[in-house]
């Protein structure tokens, strides 16, 4: 079985696309939480409230990275995807702890993004824009062969 991490933006349906185009695989996906208000929340609902606005992101953020790090660490092929809209410090976080890590990297972004991202993209093994190359990199890697 095949444990690939989907790291970055949660915006957008990426993550069901590439689950459904790798639903005949051997592989089994994990991501951070991707409902932002539970994310952004978790913290202070578990934790208690804060009245600073920078302790309640901080509980949150610690929060999140025990399941970042443990699906991280797990993982065998870590995507993070990049997206349009938003400063995604989550992503190059998730990005550089993989490459710490050792971790197999595939990152996903436009083209507009190749010049901010380009230490990033450097820490990975292969760079692509869609998540349908994603899907056949994985068909690739399960099975050793190229698409149709």
């Amino acid at each position: 079985m095949l444990s690939v991490y989907l790291a970055g933006e949660i915006h957008t349906n990426w993550r069901e696309e590439i689950a459904e185009g790798a639903q005949n695989f051997n592989v089994i996906f994990t991501s951070p939480v991707t409902d932002h208000e539970a994310s952004d929340d978790c913290g202070v609902k578990i934790m208690g409230s804060e009245e600073l606005k920078f302790w309640h992101d901080h509980k949150g953020a610690k929060l999140n990275a025990i399941r970042t790090r443990k699906y991280i660490e797990e993982a065998d092929v870590v995507v993070v995807r990049f997206g349009d809209k938003y400063k995604q410090w989550n992503a190059a976080f998730e990005a550089g702890y993989a490459a710490a890590l050792g971790k197999s990297i595939i990152v996903m972004h436009g083209a507009d993004h190749q010049h901010a991202l380009k230490e990033v993209d450097a820490s990975a093994l292969a760079v692509v824009e869609t998540s349908q190359q994603v899907v056949e990199i994985l068909e690739y890697i399960e099975k050793g062969t190229l698409p149709a």
